[in-house]
């Protein structure tokens, strides 16, 4: 199952309308605004890479208040660091 963080940039004052939008959207886990380049963070969860490709381009891109997105694909099975603790885990998405 690909998991993936969309950063998204809206037009200017459609944050709010974008944020609930995402939402709305079954395979979006999280979502939230956020200050700095992007406005938007999402954390989504699909059952395949088509299905993800579909909401990108189908629900997410096709909307007159999205300007871009960056899309960052979680590797699965692949050990992080957690900073606060400086444990080594490994991640199963």
């Amino acid at each position: 199952m690909p998991t993936a963080f969309l950063m998204v940039i809206t037009e200017i004052g459609s944050e709010s309308k974008v944020l609930k939008a995402l939402k709305t959207i079954d395979n979006v886990e999280e979502a939230y605004l956020v200050y700095g380049v992007y406005d938007i963070l999402a954390k989504v969860i699909t059952k395949s890479m088509d299905e993800l490709e579909e909401i990108i381009a189908s629900r997410l891109l096709r909307s007159n208040e999205v300007k871009s997105s960056t899309t960052m694909i979680v590797i699965p099975s692949k050990q992080s660091l957690n900073t606060r603790t400086e444990e080594v885990f490994t991640c199963n998405v």
